[in-house]
């Protein structure tokens, strides 16, 4: 999807992906993110703050951003410039996340390019937002557009 296909105020939905052990494993162990939180189920039962496994925010917004790419950024994302994020609350192995962007901003920079910012909730199964983040993003544009 191009800048110039995107109408502030619209809203879409990206599939669902639901988070599994194997996910946090891989996760931690590529990033170093090796802390008891975790790695440690023992530890969480007597010291955590809260029951199940919990899942690094970094690794849900890594895997929100790929349902993104995978929904409307392939091939027209062309930089990452700025991101306002706020994480609502936990997310646990076994949770299924989608993402509800909503489009704040499309406006042509240059020719063929276009910034574009929205607001990205994502959330859980039980409909709970556990993070929100609001990135600025550069965007190929279609060069036939009468949009400018």
């Amino acid at each position: 999807m191009c800048w110039n296909d995107l109408t502030v105020g619209e809203e879409f939905r990206t599939i669902g992906r639901t988070i599994t052990e194997t996910d946090l494993v891989n996760f931690i162990n590529t990033t170093g993110m090796v802390e008891v939180l975790f790695t440690d189920v023992e530890y969480l039962k007597a010291h955590g703050p809260m029951s199940g496994r919990v899942v690094p925010g970094a690794l849900v917004y890594c895997m929100a951003e790929g349902l993104l790419v995978q929904s409307m950024m392939q091939e027209t994302g062309l930089a990452f410039l700025h991101m306002e994020f706020n994480v609502k609350g936990p997310t646990f192995v076994g949770d299924t996340i989608h993402v509800e962007c909503e489009v704040l901003q499309a406006r042509q920079t240059s020719r063929g390019r276009g910034l574009v910012r929205t607001r990205n909730r994502i959330v859980t199964q039980r409909n709970e937002t556990v993070i929100e983040y609001t990135p600025l993003r550069m965007m190929a544009g279609r060069s036939d557009a009468s949009r400018t």
